[in-house]
């Protein structure tokens, strides 16, 4: 009898948990890809999805790397392949006279399989939707309240809320979703996509007009030319003084890093953690989805922890970043700002050459150092390419025609043993830290 007790308790009181466990492995880590090493890096780092651009009708059509409509059915096979969904970005201001060329996008997008089309205009989600192929709601969008994600759910499967929301104020509109049981076109519940990390713009949801104004280059037509992360000086007419603000890039926000804030992110029901960087390198893309991929599923199996989040952190750091902040999410009213320009990384890569040959029997690579800059036995070196991804070594020996050496120099030919197959024309860079601490 007791034994019967027990079972129908464990049933009761254990199987919840082990869907709520389930929840969380089930919070999708969304990658930015702009290049084949960026795409591969993503896959390394444990995506479960990437995002991307093709052609102009995206926002960094000229301000990052961008695909072409023939690169879709590698990517997408690529991706695919390895599990992971891919998400193209058609989210630009349109035009009536770029009707045709976003029908003949989508279209395309529909015919390779991309898994959804990310988009603010209600043109590109009307058709989108005309031809059943799942639609993402864009950051763009600015949606800040339940009664907009219902609106958005006739078209919509999946929406990226505002961030300048506090994580307060997505529970609470994620708790109306289920309570509603608001769904999209595909039948299931809307789900929550939030920035988890990258870029912040200083206008309300990127909607900015300062390179129209200033340069006729439109920021919502993929064209910022990020003249807000400048230095500016004030200056007054009738005196001619001039101030500099606390030699802080008033205009140009930290970086958002939520990694020390993960659970919470998950306990809001946030589904998706989007990562902005369609720009970046792919030794950027593979180390901060590995450090979200991990952090999730510490999350989920309890090791989540401030001695772990501590190590992330130093992790992150090592990529570009502009100096860390958490947004808006845990309440906070006015940004953080960056106290110089560009990249804050604590690691740099230097390029060296590329990979002349690999001997795969033996798990040796070959490179010709090209730069003037000498190579040590014990450097730490990257190799990246189109099929490598990311690969990060500190060989224990070195060798060339001489042997085995402790430096090699310009023009020389090395040889090193490697633990993954890297491919000819890969590019090998030696990483040296800049910054001992971010």
């Amino acid at each position: 009898m007791y034994i019967w007790i027990f079972f129908f308790m464990f049933c009761f009181f254990c199987v919840p948990l082990q869907f709520d466990l389930e929840e969380y492995i089930m919070v999708e880590i969304m990658s930015p890809v702009g290049s084949y090493e960026s795409l591969m890096a993503a896959i390394q780092g444990g995506a479960g999805s990437v995002y991307f651009g093709v052609g102009k009708l995206n926002m960094r059509s000229r301000s990052a790397h961008n695909f072409t409509a023939a690169d879709l059915p590698r990517i997408v096979a690529t991706a695919r392949a390895a599990g992971v969904r891919t998400y193209l970005t058609v989210n630009t201001v349109v035009y009536d006279h770029e009707l045709d060329e976003m029908r003949a996008l989508v279209d395309l997008a529909k015919r390779e399989g991309v898994s959804a089309i990310i988009a603010s205009d209600v043109a590109v989600m009307s058709y989108a939707r005309s031809i059943d192929m799942e639609v993402h709601i864009s950051t763009q969008c600015n949606v800040s309240n339940i009664e907009a994600v219902d609106w958005w759910a006739q078209f919509a499967d999946v929406v990226v809320l505002a961030r300048e929301l506090s994580l307060q104020q997505v529970a609470r509109i994620n708790n109306e979703i289920v309570e509603r049981d608001i769904r999209g076109p595909h039948g299931n519940l809307m789900q929550i996509e939030m920035f988890a990390h990258g870029a912040l713009c200083m206008s309300i949801s990127g909607k900015c007009y300062l390179s129209l104004d200033n340069c006729d280059s439109s920021a919502n037509r993929g064209a910022c030319l990020q003249l807000c992360r400048r230095g500016y000086i004030v200056k007054d007419k009738e005196s001619d003084l001039e101030l500099e603000i606390d030699n802080e890039y008033i205009m140009s926000p930290k970086d958002l890093c939520t990694i020390g804030f993960v659970d919470k992110m998950i306990n809001a029901g946030v589904k998706v953690l989007k990562i902005e960087g369609r720009g970046r390198s792919a030794d950027y893309v593979r180390t901060v989805t590995e450090c979200y991929r991990e952090a999730v599923q510490a999350v989920a199996d309890g090791s989540y922890s401030p001695e772990r989040i501590a190590e992330w952190t130093h992790r992150l750091a090592t990529v570009f970043n502009r100096g860390f902040w958490d947004g808006y999410y845990l309440g906070r009213r006015l940004g953080e700002w960056s106290n110089r320009y560009g990249s804050q990384a604590t690691e740099q890569k230097i390029y060296l050459g590329r990979i002349t040959n690999y001997f795969n029997r033996i798990s040796v690579a070959e490179a010709k150092l090209e730069t003037a800059e000498q190579l040590l036995t014990g450097d730490k070196i990257m190799v990246t390419g189109e099929t490598t991804g990311v690969y990060l070594d500190t060989p224990a020996e070195l060798r060339t025609d001489r042997g085995a050496v402790s430096r090699v120099d310009q023009g020389e030919k090395f040889s090193f043993v490697t633990t993954e197959p890297l491919h000819r024309g890969d590019k090998v860079y030696k990483v040296v830290t800049v910054i001992d601490e971010f």
